[in-house]
């Protein structure tokens, strides 16, 4: 359903459009001439405005004018009893998306308003993209209310100035590490051009070297044309290689090569493509220890490790966790009051609560939290699923219980909990238990096969 302004002189004409678009279930107004129009306008918002051409105050032409230079632009449809081609060239010229003679056909104007609420759409996503990328520019949606966050931010606006400066951001998982390198594209000269993210963890070994580079077609099976790779998709803006410590070895030489020489080539070919991009890498592992244990380059960590940043955990930064929960809060119950969000009981348990999940799990829980609620304030009945869920077996003080326990249940749920708590990434869930990546991956895969 679309709110639709009809404008034309005819009332005739309107009557007729307005039963027209009802019966197909939009929601239609009326106005004379286009002052009308502009008077609806200020008072009341529309997806889609049809128009008359020829009326008295203000014809179409002038109406077309002031809707393109308003900051939302809505579509026009013009329809006209005098069409010529001059008329349509200059209605398109000032706006129109559509233009219509009279009597028109039914199908016609369905049709037309299908598209222009089409349209529409894509407009406000792009009007509500851009002003949530112009709040990310200004850090508005970054909470910095802890010291270590101001002193990462600062340091991630000095770092966005040089437009081609690597960035190594590292911390755990959910702690917001793409958010700033956002945040460091958005402040940087190559804000006007593309921030491309890639998870290194979710790619297969197969398929990293062509998802990074491209490939040629007929490289592979399966590659029944050519295709680019980030690298190339990137070009003129920045890559955003997450979880860069898982990726395999042999890639690692060949992104260094890219680094290096500002070259890539496609898997399966032999030209030498130059790429123009910046490199913001992430990881929640330890790579001088991977580089020590031979699972990651040494001269590549060097390369990437030109300007680090360290985000710490938030049970480091604890002044943070409320005011990061009222952020949610208001984001999630769509609500602007600053007062009565969390009551103090509900503050208390998210204070006391370890959040290994880091910022992702406290989005996750206010998530939830707020959907039990349905209005504000979130209380501590609406958290009880925060410490009835999450109080590990093996803490202090756990006996086991005289009827026994299913130790392989006990194993499967674990490794649930570990998983949900960082957004299903196998890294930090098996840093949570206290096992490497590959130890984790092999026993979730025994408990998966044993299913």
């Amino acid at each position: 359903m679309a709110r639709i302004l009809i404008v034309d002189d005819e009332e005739k004409i309107r009557h007729i459009l307005s039963i027209m678009l009802k019966l197909k279930g939009h929601q239609t107004q009326e106005a004379q001439n286009g002052k009308e129009a502009l008077d609806i306008l200020e008072r009341e918002p529309f997806d889609v405005i049809i128009t008359d051409l020829r009326m008295p105050q203000m014809d179409g032409f002038q109406l077309l004018e002031h809707i393109k230079d308003t900051e939302s632009p809505i579509p026009v449809i013009v329809i006209t009893a005098y069409a010529t081609i001059e008329s349509a060239v200059e209605a398109m010229k000032k706006g129109a998306v559509d233009y219509i003679t009279k009597p028109f056909d039914e199908n016609q104007i369905v049709l037309a308003v299908e598209k222009a609420i089409g349209l529409s759409k894509i407009i406000q996503e792009n009007i509500d993209l851009k002003r949530r990328l112009d709040r990310l520019a200004k850090g508005e949606e970054i909470v910095c209310v802890s010291k270590a966050m101001q002193q990462v931010m600062d340091l991630a606006l000095k770092v966005a100035a040089k437009a081609d400066t690597t960035v190594l951001i590292t911390g755990e998982s959910g702690t917001g590490k793409e958010i700033v390198a956002r945040f460091i594209h958005e402040n940087s000269p190559r804000k006007d051009n593309r921030f491309v993210a890639l998870n290194c963890a979710a790619i297969t070994d197969t398929l990293v070297e062509s998802t990074l580079f491209g490939h040629e077609k007929g490289a592979f099976t399966g590659a029944d044309r050519s295709k680019q790779g980030v690298f190339e998709y990137a070009s003129g803006g920045t890559l955003f290689l997450d979880e860069i410590g898982d990726l395999p070895l042999e890639a690692q030489a060949k992104l260094l090569r890219a680094l290096q020489e500002k070259t890539i080539q496609r898997v399966g070919g032999n030209e030498s493509i130059q790429v123009d991009v910046r490199v913001i890498c992430a990881t929640n592992q330890d790579l001088a220890k991977l580089v020590e244990e031979g699972e990651f380059r040494q001269d590549l960590y060097f390369r990437i490790n030109v300007f680090p940043i360290h985000i710490p955990p938030l049970r480091e930064r604890k002044e943070a966790i409320i005011p990061l929960a009222e952020f949610f809060v208001r984001k999630f119950l769509e609500c602007d009051s600053s007062e009565n969000l969390i009551t103090e009981g509900a503050k208390g348990i998210l204070r006391q609560y370890s959040w290994p999940g880091n910022i992702r799990e406290l989005a996750n829980t206010i998530e939830r939290a707020s959907i039990l609620a349905g209005l504000p304030p979130i209380t501590s009945e609406h958290l009880s699923f925060l410490y009835e869920q999450n109080i590990a077996p093996c803490q202090k003080g756990f006996k086991l219980p005289e009827e026994g326990i299913n130790l392989e249940e006990l194993e499967k749920d674990l490794i649930r909990q570990a998983l949900e708590m960082t957004g299903k990434n196998q890294s930090a869930a098996a840093k949570l238990l206290g096992l490497t990546r590959s130890k984790f991956r092999t026993r979730l895969k025994q408990l998966e096969d044993n299913n």
